[in-house]
């Protein structure tokens, strides 16, 4: 557990470093609005894609292996992000890092459906998908008291060694889960088809393509929207942020903890699962006013009960893939949400917003992200079902 959440905590440092820094970046190589849309959109392009190659490849090699080379490639992409001299450039890398970056949420939940059983599942994605959140809280100060003493080329090449200290450590450390007890059953492969013949798939790939974009918007937009519209400096959002993704990491935690909480107290598997997700999602469109209230501490606050309630989602949703594919095929079912997602994530918190932000401004955009949820509730109703496991 400790090894899944330090590892998410280092993807989302690598991932999130570009758009704390943007207003210093920019500056410096003249980047637009719809620019930053473009370079965004290049890493969600490359994620996209790499979700159905990494996850093939986690549930083929294992993910021990699947694990290591993920973090070896988004580490070096990140590094690289170093020596960038235009958008262009920016681009290829940002474009790099979400191949490699793509690997980290099939490989960590194919290991917690490995090790943890089915009512404590939820809650080990939430801790670990709290690595998120931690970084998101611990990274933006730090990056942004580096960058005032060393430069932000300095702080990529930080950040990104950090991937090499953990790959030691996993090396080092993480052992394959005992095998299956004499008598139990082997569950046979699933490849891509097989896996999208099912409609519990196509449940969880478009709740995905609907609900990921809204976490991307916030990741990407929330320093820009800060500095330019609430006028904040540096300074400023690098409390602001922190404070939002702590609230996210209460959410992650606590979305986990309440289906598990339910189903000890003998509620079935789904229908804990959904309503957890349900008050999750209700959260969302009171959390979009952020854009209308006038105070900025009102919208820092409805901004962390966004981010909170989107993990809580998260956390369940996520562990959907576990509760109902065989393990062998929980890396590729959970690429092919992740792909899902990142085509939702390219269509709606990188393209569309770089368009909209500049000839419109934020308040569309912030709206429309607070109803994606209960859009997505009804599709996880009508085709994940009871969410039981599927028949051999």
């Amino acid at each position: 557990m400790a090894l899944l959440f330090l590892a998410t905590t280092v993807n989302y440092l690598d991932r999130i470093l570009f758009s704390v820094l943007i207003p210093v970046i920019r500056n410096e190589m003249h980047i637009t609005d719809q620019e930053y849309g473009y370079i965004n959109g290049a890493f969600q392009i490359a994620y996209t894609g790499g979700f159905l190659v990494m996850g093939r490849f986690i549930d083929r090699f294992g993910a021990k292996l699947g694990y290591a080379v993920a973090v070896i490639w988004w580490s070096l992409a990140a590094m690289l992000h170093s020596t960038a001299a235009s958008g262009w450039s920016l681009g290829f890398w940002r474009g790099m890092l979400g191949l490699g970056e793509s690997g980290n949420f099939p490989a960590a939940v194919k290991v917690v459906a490995e090790w943890f059983p089915k009512e404590q599942r939820a809650l080990a994605t939430g801790w670990f998908n709290a690595g998120s959140n931690v970084a998101s809280m611990i990274g933006p100060p730090v990056f942004v008291w580096a960058t005032m003493r060393y430069g932000w080329r300095t702080c990529f090449l930080v950040t990104s060694s950090l991937g090499f200290l953990w790959l030691a450590l996993w090396l080092f450390t993480y052992r394959t889960p005992p095998a299956a007890p004499a008598g139990e059953p082997v569950q046979p492969a699933m490849s891509w088809t097989d896996a999208l013949r099912y409609r519990q798939t196509w449940g969880l790939g478009i709740a995905k393509f609907l609900t990921d974009p809204v976490w991307w918007f916030y990741l990407y937009w929330l320093p820009p929207y800060f500095y330019d519209v609430r006028k904040f400096d540096l300074k400023q959002i690098g409390w602001a942020l922190p404070f939002i993704y702590l609230m996210a990491d209460f959410g992650s935690v606590g979305g986990g903890w309440l289906s598990g909480r339910l189903m000890r107290l003998g509620w079935a598997n789904g229908k804990a699962r959904k309503a957890a997700m349900a008050v999750c999602a209700c959260a969302m469109p009171v959390a979009a006013c952020a854009v209308l209230v006038e105070n900025p501490l009102a919208a820092v606050l409805l901004v962390s009960l966004a981010t909170a309630a989107h993990q809580g989602w998260s956390a369940n949703l996520y562990t959907t893939a576990s509760d109902v594919f065989p393990k062998q095929a929980t890396a590729s079912v959970t690429g092919i949400g992740g792909c899902c997602g990142g085509i939702g994530g390219f269509l709606f918190s990188a393209v569309i917003p770089g368009f909209v932000v500049t000839h419109f401004g934020y308040t569309p955009v912030f709206l429309t992200m607070g109803a994606f949820h209960l859009i997505a509730l009804f599709f996880v109703h009508r085709l994940l079902g009871d969410m039981r496991p599927l028949e051999a």
